[in-house]
């Protein structure tokens, strides 16, 4: 009602609303983004293949073109398949971007690794958003979306620090390395669970 004053909605009685389902969805959506740090390192990479500075944000035109013809067909897939499943697919399409972008500097090499980071992308995004919806009771879902984005925010801005500490100290290749590490920690929790 008009003039009602509404109190925050992230409190503890209302987190404790939130079952075991939703939590299990924002640690998958943390681990998600600890495997995908910020795609300013595809652009780094970039730099890395010789790429003209001034052709580098075609990479990013080029991951969001995959990511944007892809999330329509995979959203349609989701309506139809295991979302656990689909997320398994996800990681390991995100393993093989990783692979692909560690294994070297030539041109073709970031393309195809670009293209995959955008099929992942296309994958799991959209499909994290609906699990979240599903989980959450309708009259906390914006605390669920909101609480979610909190973890994922805080999860990669982490995951960038480290990254970034592993490209200056170590290179580029064993901070696309750490990814695809991390990325197979997600498919065993995704494992696990389905075993359980």
């Amino acid at each position: 009602p008009a003039g009602q004053r509404r109190s925050n909605p992230i409190r503890r009685e209302n987190l404790r609303r939130l079952d075991h389902g939703y939590w299990w969805v924002v640690g998958v959506g943390a681990v998600f983004t600890l495997a995908r740090f910020r795609e300013a390192f595809l652009v780094l990479r970039a730099e890395q293949s010789g790429v003209p500075l001034a052709l580098v944000p075609l990479v990013m035109v080029a991951m969001n073109g995959v990511y944007a013809a892809s999330a329509y067909p995979f959203g349609r897939l989701a309506d139809r398949m295991d979302h656990r499943t689909l997320l398994a697919l996800g990681l390991a399409v995100l393993i093989a971007a990783d692979l692909v972008l560690a294994s070297g500097t030539h041109w073709a090499t970031l393309l195809a690794g670009v293209a995959l980071w955008g099929v992942h992308m296309g994958l799991t995004q959209g499909l994290l958003a609906t699990m979240v919806a599903d989980t959450a009771p309708a009259d906390l879902r914006g605390t669920a979306f909101g609480f979610f984005n909190l973890v994922s925010g805080v999860a990669l801005l982490l995951a960038s620090v480290v990254a970034g500490l592993l490209w200056d100290r170590l290179g580029a290749a064993f901070t696309f390395y750490a990814g695809a590490g991390f990325s197979a920690l997600g498919l065993l929790g995704l494992w696990m669970r389905r075993g359980a």
